[in-house]
């Protein structure tokens, strides 16, 4: 496996990615409707150009297992870590630990102090393990469906 940097050619795997992610891995702590709320089959096309965007914009990388992409991550510049996303089939093989230490080790080097993120049910434990700390529980209403999430942050040493 390689972390790379983020191409615009990699937009649709990743939304894909992250569709199938979300609808199996997270289906332990989500309902369908909830799940349906983030993210729905219908929707993967409309999300292309403004991921592209989005990706592009952000520090983006994507691990690679030879030419399959098997987990991204991006972050902001004002250092919100906005989307981690490992491949259902490649779940604790350190591919999250391995983006998130790209990911950390980039917002030291533009200067920011800390990464906040907003952590699902499934993630929180993941962030913790990493010296993430809850701010806050937060509810997200999705397609009139409340999501419950966490704010995190973590102050970078």
């Amino acid at each position: 496996m390689k972390i790379v940097k983020y191409k615009e050619t990699d937009t649709e795997e990743i939304i894909n990615l992250f569709y199938e992610t979300v609808h199996s891995v997270n289906a332990k702590d989500y309902s369908s409707l909830e799940l349906d709320a983030w993210v729905s089959f219908n929707e993967l096309q409309s999300k292309v150009k403004s991921w592209k965007e989005t990706l592009r914009k952000n520090i983006t990388f994507v691990a690679k297992n030879k030419d399959e992409i098997v987990g991204f991550s991006d972050l902001t510049h004002s250092g919100h870590l906005d989307r981690l996303y490992v491949h259902k089939h490649y779940q604790r093989q350190g591919i999250a630990s391995a983006l998130v230490n790209v990911i950390e080790s980039e917002a030291r080097k533009v200067n920011l102090l800390s990464i906040d993120t907003d952590a699902s049910i499934t993630a929180k434990p993941f962030f913790e393990q990493r010296g993430y700390e809850v701010v806050s529980p937060q509810s997200v209403v999705r397609k009139g469906v409340s999501l419950i999430n966490y704010k995190m942050t973590k102050k970078l040493m």
